[in-house]
């Protein structure tokens, strides 16, 4: 223990508490950010170590049921990085954040975005759903400002009045989705992690992610599935 207590610096806590107070952080930002740490605390830097930096960092958040989690942002494949709290499921955990109804408002939203075809949901469709919570039913105006704060604490992303799981609950919710959507939740073929924007083989049922789409098929004349082999008939975005 102390072996490894010892592998812990300065800079590893100082990495910990700028990436705490983001909640998540894009790639390109922990490797700035990685860089910075070592140069403030004079610990040794190495640019292509910033996994290795971040695993001792888990290894002393372990015994506190939490991790730092690499994921990825499904709309343009760029690498992320979240802490994750292991101890409860990710629905509890919100709990203490929104009130009954707020929380019961996103799970109908979660519902709509994982059982939809492209991984989205419309605003119209979930403000229609503000009036039927059993919880307590909302005005849509109210419903509006919640749908805002969603987005804000990086739970969902908007586009165009569309609405869609944010990289960081993605990357915290991946066991709870994977769990409470059996039938519907699938991992991508290619980097194996939930996917929920996705594009799915006519043939198989194989999904992927579009980026991962976009990657793989990028060497292919005629683009097939990778796992029955069949034609891709989704157009490569």
């Amino acid at each position: 223990n102390i072996a490894m207590a010892a592998q812990m610096t300065d800079a590893h806590r100082r990495f910990l508490q700028v990436l705490m107070s983001h909640g998540i952080m894009e790639g390109s930002e922990a490797r700035k950010l990685h860089r910075r740490c070592c140069e403030i605390h004079k610990v040794y830097y190495a640019h292509d170590k910033l996994d290795d930096f971040i695993s001792t960092i888990n290894s002393h958040l372990q015994p506190l049921f939490m991790q730092i989690r690499k994921g990825m942002s499904e709309g343009d494949g760029r690498a992320h990085y979240a802490l994750v709290n292991l101890a409860e499921t990710e629905i509890t955990k919100m709990a203490s954040d929104y009130t009954e109804n707020e929380l019961e408002l996103f799970r109908k939203t979660m519902d709509l975005i994982i059982l939809s075809e492209n991984g989205f949901a419309s605003s119209t469709d979930i403000l229609n759903l503000a009036d039927q919570l059993k919880t307590k039913k909302m005005k849509k105006k109210e419903a509006e400002q919640v749908l805002k704060v969603f987005v804000e604490d990086k739970w969902l992303s908007e586009r165009n009045g569309e609405y869609t799981l944010h990289t960081r609950c993605i990357i915290e919710m991946e066991q709870y989705i994977l769990s409470n959507y059996q039938d519907v939740a699938r991992k991508c073929n290619i980097c194996h992690s939930l996917a929920i924007q996705s594009q799915v083989c006519e043939s198989c049922g194989t999904g992927m992610h579009l980026p991962c789409v976009r990657k793989y098929f990028r060497a292919q004349t005629e683009p097939r599935c990778p796992q029955c082999n069949d034609v891709w008939s989704c157009d490569i975005p």
